[in-house]
């Protein structure tokens, strides 16, 4: 028994539009979200599929855009392809999730090796960034847009946030409720996000009229929840009382948050009462995690939605000015920091 495969024509036919505006509807661009709902239905109903080899050789197009990150298990990354996928996918687009690795090379050679005709244009979030990567991207016969730091120097579209700020507020947080014992958990100072989360630190310690007991930096290998773990256990061991143990954490992402929170725990203190921690990026682990978890919110969804924003202005015209987009930090305030009665969502002190 032999099937026929519905054609676009059929397509058509069925929802009563013609041919070329059921060809934009499928494919996202120049049609009411009325005519795209109809046209979909019809092709459903009629088991539809469009030939995207076909549509790929017609356009010169693979209608594939690389999302590049370090990690890709980061709850961050996800929040931002979530976000990605949503704004590309009413245009015909697939996303295609890549790992980078943590250096700047490997992200090069990933831009160098996917802009050869596999993908028709790049969102890649770098640890680090040279100038070798930046002329990579420079040079991509591809668009590419960048999360990270801004790039308008670089001629580079880019999405930026202030994490450095965000720290800060953290900090001023953590001082408002009486914290003056305050341990900076960081990640690699090397990478982008780790140096200006450290900056932002510094700068809010060094703030005009804020004078803690004791303050330090704990610096560790990556931004993971058992990096995390490993760091806390280590800082409370080298306490010899109450008295000479910090009072508060201000983590350079949500996992290293989760991780100081669990050592903690693990002998028998308790958060908040007796440290408060806060974390960096708002993930949702971060808030349904218990104690819900106070953090920055650096907008990952926001970021991710901006990104895809700017590739469909490149995808459409690759010759168009480089665009920059800036995302500011909020504080969330959560259980961690602030006990469940007094806890909310919004800007702390």
């Amino acid at each position: 028994m032999t099937s026929t495969r519905a054609t676009l024509l059929q397509v058509a036919e069925r929802a009563g539009v013609s041919l070329a505006s059921t060809s934009r509807a499928l494919h996202g661009t120049g049609a009411s979200k009325e005519m795209v709902e109809r046209v979909r239905a019809a092709a459903e109903e009629l088991g539809y599929s469009p030939d995207a080899i076909g549509r790929s050789l017609r356009m010169k197009k693979t209608f594939q855009i690389a999302f590049a990150v370090a990690d890709i298990g980061n709850p961050v990354y996800v929040e931002m392809l979530r976000a990605i996928h949503e704004v590309l996918d009413p245009h015909g687009y697939r996303v295609v999730v890549m790992s980078t690795g943590d250096t700047a090379t490997s992200t090069g050679e990933l831009v160098r090796s996917l802009s050869s005709g596999f993908v028709d244009g790049m969102i890649v979030v770098p640890l680090r960034t040279d100038d070798e990567l930046v002329r990579e991207i420079r040079q991509a016969p591809v668009p590419v847009v960048v999360i990270g730091r801004a790039m308008d120097d670089q001629g580079i579209s880019s999405v930026s946030t202030d994490s450095a700020a965000g720290i800060g507020e953290a900090v001023r947080h953590v001082y408002s409720l009486g914290r003056r014992r305050i341990v900076f958990l960081n990640g690699p100072r090397e990478t982008t996000p780790g140096a200006a989360r450290q900056r932002g630190f510094d700068a809010a310690i060094a703030a005009e009229g804020f004078a803690a007991e004791r303050v330090e930096t704990e610096t560790v290998n990556d931004f993971t929840v058992a990096a995390g773990l490993a760091a806390a256990r280590r800082l409370l061991a080298r306490a010899s009382g109450p008295a000479d143990r910090f009072d508060a954490v201000v983590a350079a992402n949500d996992l290293l948050a989760i991780g100081a929170i669990r050592a903690v725990r693990e002998l028998g203190l308790s958060v908040p009462e007796d440290v408060a921690v806060t974390g960096m990026d708002d993930t949702e682990i971060g808030q349904v995690f218990l104690p819900s978890l106070t953090s920055v919110s650096l907008g990952s969804a926001e970021r991710g939605r901006a990104a895809a924003r700017l590739m469909l202005g490149l995808a459409d015209d690759p010759d168009q000015p480089s665009r920059q987009v800036a995302v500011g930090p909020t504080l969330m305030v959560r259980e961690s920091t602030v006990p469940a009665s007094g806890a909310g969502t919004g800007k702390g002190a």
